[in-house]
């Protein structure tokens, strides 16, 4: 966090601060291992602080991995539709067909885990009901003619909110007697952490990569975009000798540095709730990871934002018509 607010108005690598960003390793290190260190020796009053923090940067990283979900969804169909090869149109109807196969075939399941005979599961079944309704609203506002969408990036996503929907509802207090799976509660909570963990070191990697690329999402309005068709030297300016003056000048940053250090300090303090039950002292089994109703309603609500910050990414060129989005 320290450094993402460092580097805020970076905007050319003629700044000082470029250095500090893409240098100092061992002092980095050092630093680290001192912070570390100096934690164990943290009064409670400044933990409970930082868990407050933490609870709301886990949240705004949530957000942040679904933006990160559909960079990719978006970068890998435009990746195979550039091919323009009947085989690679072969491949996305596919995959696309696969993700909603499994879609709605694991929402079937959940209805048998998380619905148990003799039971009023009203709560239950809402949570699954929505996820097929989002998933099939999903594939028809994307193959609208007026949205001019792709089935890929609306498939993955409701794989995406599936899993969420089982991650919620797993996440129920083990004594809850909708939670058919409350029997198997440690290996539930076991599994539910480590594909917590997946997720968010995906993320944080993916972001990484994207973050080399003039064309990521990471990228600030004065970057260069990559496939751009204004030249970053005139042809004019060449065959006069000015392109050596223009290679002395500064060069613009590829990408927000600000950005990329708030989504390593936003994935820590997520990485931190997953691995305290989102510090809930309240919680169902102190043996437990991640089990509890806050835990079950903040993947649902991640859910929700998901699909409409999917759906506004498929309507907004429509609703504002006079605005570019990339």
């Amino acid at each position: 966090m320290t450094f993402a607010l460092m580097m805020i108005g970076v905007k050319d690598q003629n700044d000082r601060r470029d250095a500090w960003h893409h240098g100092g390793w061992v002092a980095k290190i050092i630093v680290w291992i001192v912070i570390i260190v100096l934690m164990f020796f943290l009064p409670n009053e400044v933990i409970a602080i930082y868990e407050t923090l933490s609870k709301f940067g886990s949240g705004f990283f949530l957000l942040v991995q679904v933006i990160i979900l559909l960079d990719f969804t978006h970068t890998w169909n435009d990746s195979w539709v550039e091919k323009d090869e009947q085989k690679w149109y072969i491949a996305l109807l596919s995959v696309s067909v696969a993700c909603y196969l499994a879609a709605f075939t694991f929402s079937g399941v959940l209805f048998i885990w998380f619905n148990p005979s003799g039971h009023d599961c009203g709560l239950n079944v809402f949570f699954i009901v929505m996820t097929m309704i989002l998933a099939f609203a999903f594939g028809v506002i994307a193959l609208h003619p007026q949205v001019n969408g792709s089935l890929l990036p609306a498939s993955v996503i409701s794989v995406y909110c599936a899993y969420l929907c089982y991650s919620g509802l797993s996440s129920e207090p083990r004594d809850y007697a909708c939670n058919g799976l409350h029997k198997h509660t440690r290996q539930v909570s076991t599994g539910t952490l480590i594909l917590g963990m997946l997720t968010t070191t995906l993320s944080v990697v993916y972001s990484a990569v994207r973050a080399g690329s003039s064309t990521t999402f990471l990228s600030p309005p004065s970057s260069p975009k990559s496939g751009s068709t204004k030249p970053l030297l005139e042809e004019g300016e060449l065959e006069s000798g000015k392109g050596e003056k223009k290679e002395t000048e500064a060069r613009p940053v590829s990408y927000s540095y600000t950005f990329f250090h708030l989504i390593f300090a936003l994935a820590s303090m997520y990485s931190a709730m997953l691995l305290t039950g989102w510090t809930s002292s309240k919680s169902d089994s102190s043996e437990l990871i991640d089990v509890g109703w806050t835990s079950t309603w903040v993947r649902i609500c991640t859910e929700w934002a998901t699909a409409l910050l999917y759906i506004w990414t498929l309507l907004a060129p429509i609703i504002l018509p006079d605005r570019e989005f990339y």
